[in-house]
């Protein structure tokens, strides 16, 4: 039987050391994600205070949840596409990122039978290739 991290399996073959640091980092970043999202947002907005999407919303260089969610509404893509389509126009503005939108994916269309572009910054491919490198040790376990 394979022990990592309190999870166990007996099925599939011993976990490797690398596959036990994609655990171990899965675990950490699960133990208190309250902690962990409330740090993110404030990255986030913190970053990207005066773009222009968020300069909207006058808040004023605040970073935490309370006046995020108290400012910032739910939108849908509706809401966005205008800006969007500016940034797939060439508009080089910060409209959402502090950082240059450096590719677009287009989504599937299968929910609303029409595709929609998604601005995409070179950390999102970071994050990307993060994400993917931790399906397998989760799968194998």
């Amino acid at each position: 039987m394979t022990t990592v991290s309190g999870l166990s399996s007996s099925l599939g073959p011993p976990v490797c050391e690398q596959d036990e640091k994609a655990l171990q980092f899965i675990e950490e970043m699960t133990k208190n994600t309250n902690a962990v999202q409330k740090k993110v947002l404030r990255e986030i907005l913190s970053r990207n205070a005066q773009t222009e999407y968020l300069q909207r919303f006058k808040l004023g260089g605040a970073s935490d949840r309370e006046t995020f969610k108290s400012k910032v509404p739910v939108v849908t893509y509706e809401d966005l596409e205008q800006d969007i389509q500016r940034i797939a126009n060439g508009d080089k503005s910060p409209i959402f990122s502090s950082h240059p939108i450096s590719e677009f994916f287009t989504s599937s269309g299968t929910s609303a039978g029409e595709r929609k572009l998604i601005p995409m910054i070179d950390e999102d491919w970071a994050r990307r290739q993060l994400l993917h490198s931790l399906v397998m040790p989760v799968m194998k376990l």
